[in-house]
C-alpha cells in the first residue's frame, strides 16, 4: 500500500454515512431549540429535546446537548440518526487562553473544521469539547483554518464579536505568518520573494495563472534555513492567505514541499507533510497591542534536515 492508499483508507475510516445526518445552515443568530424546531415543524418541542439529550445534535461536528445553545451566523448544525459520541478533552496542546482566544499547536493529519465528509476528528470539535466541559453554555468560534497536513499555529475566539473584529480586518491587522517548510532538493536562491496569481480548478486544486481575472495575487518570501543534499528548511512567510499558496508557489519552482501527495510526488521522509505554522502575529482589534503566538519546530524536522546537514 503507497501513501496514497494508506492516506484514503483512513480518510475512508472517518468518513460520516450523508445519509446519516442532515446539515442545516444558520442564516442569523438564534436559539438552537427554536431552530430545530422550525426545520422539523412536525416534531413536538419534547420531542427535539429528546434529540438533543441523546447526543444526536452537533454543531459543525460537536456534538450539543443543551436546548437553549446560540448559534451563530453561518453554523452548521447536524442532526444525526444515530448517536455523536461525546469525548473528554485532556491534555490539549494549548499555547495560550484567555478570555478572548484559544491557541493552540494543532498536529498534522488534523482537520482545522468539519469538511463535507468529515465530521467529528476536527481541531473544532476538540475545542469546543474542551469548552464545554467548563460550561456548556460556552463557545467557540473558528478565525482562520490551516491545512489538515499542516501542524502549528491555530486560533479560535471565545465570542463572535471578537471574531468578527478579527475576520473584518484580517488582511490588514496580521503582522507575521511564518512557516517551517522542508522542500526537496537544493534551493538555487536562498531567499527570494514569489509572487504569483493562483486560481483553483475544477477539481479544487490551486495552480499558478498567467491569467489576472482568474486568479489572484500570492506573495510568498522565503529564506534557507539550512539544507542537505536531499532537502531544504525554509523559513517563509506570506503576505496573502491563499489556500495551499506555500505548497503550490514552491511546487511551480520545482521544490516541492515532501509528503505532498496533492501536489507533486515528492519524496516522504517524515509520512507527514513537511510545513509547520510556528507564527501567528496580529494587532488586537480592540486593545491595538501585538499578539504574538509561536509554535516550536516538530523534532522530525529537526532530525531530517540538521543531522544530515551535518554528515
Amino acid at each position: 500500500m503507497n501513501k496514497n492508499d494508506k492516506s484514503r483508507s483512513i480518510t475512508r475510516s472517518r468518513e460520516v454515512d450523508p445519509k446519516s445526518i442532515k446539515e442545516f445552515v444558520v442564516k442569523e443568530p438564534i436559539e438552537l431549540l427554536t431552530f430545530l424546531l422550525e426545520k422539523h415543524p412536525n416534531l413536538s418541542r419534547n420531542n427535539v429535546k429528546r434529540i438533543l439529550a441523546n447526543h444526536q445534535v452537533a454543531v459543525d461536528g460537536a456534538p450539543i446537548t443543551q436546548f437553549n445553545f446560540m448559534l451563530a451566523k453561518e453554523d452548521i448544525v447536524i442532526v444525526s440518526k444515530n448517536r455523536i459520541a461525546y469525548k473528554k478533552r485532556d491534555n490539549l496542546p494549548i499555547i495560550y487562553e484567555d478570555e478572548e482566544f484559544i491557541v493552540i499547536n494543532k498536529p498534522s493529519g488534523l482537520l482545522s473544521v468539519a469538511s463535507d465528509k468529515i465530521k467529528g476528528r476536527t481541531a473544532y470539535r476538540m475545542l469546543m469539547d474542551y469548552v464545554q466541559q467548563k460550561d456548556k453554555h460556552k463557545r467557540i468560534y473558528v478565525v482562520h483554518r490551516l491545512d489538515e497536513d499542516t501542524s502549528g499555529v491555530m486560533m479560535v475566539a471565545k465570542t463572535s464579536e471578537i471574531r468578527d473584529l478579527l475576520q473584518k480586518s484580517w488582511g490588514s491587522i496580521v503582522t507575521s505568518r511564518g512557516y517551517y517548510a522542508i522542500v526537496e532538493g537544493v534551493m538555487e536562491k536562498k531567499e527570494d520573494t514569489l509572487r504569483n496569481f493562483l486560481a483553483e480548478n475544477n477539481l479544487n486544486l490551486m495552480y499558478v495563472t498567467h491569467n489576472k481575472t482568474v486568479g489572484k495575487e500570492c506573495i510568498t518570501r522565503y529564506k534557507v534555513i539550512s539544507e542537505n543534499k536531499d532537502y531544504s528548511l525554509l523559513d517563509v512567510h506570506i503576505s496573502s492567505g491563499r489556500k495551499n499558496q506555500i505548497r503550490v508557489q514552491l511546487g511551480h519552482i520545482g521544490h516541492f514541499v515532501i509528503g505532498d501527495d496533492k501536489y507533486g510526488e515528492p519524496s516522504d521522509p517524515l509520512k507527514r507533510l513537511g510545513l509547520h505554522a510556528y507564527e501567528l502575529s496580529f494587532i488586537h482589534p480592540i486593545k491595538k497591542k501585538e499578539c504574538k503566538f509561536v509554535a516550536p519546530m516538530p523534532e522530525e524536522f529537526k532530525s531530517l534536515v540538521f543531522k544530515k546537514s551535518k554528515k
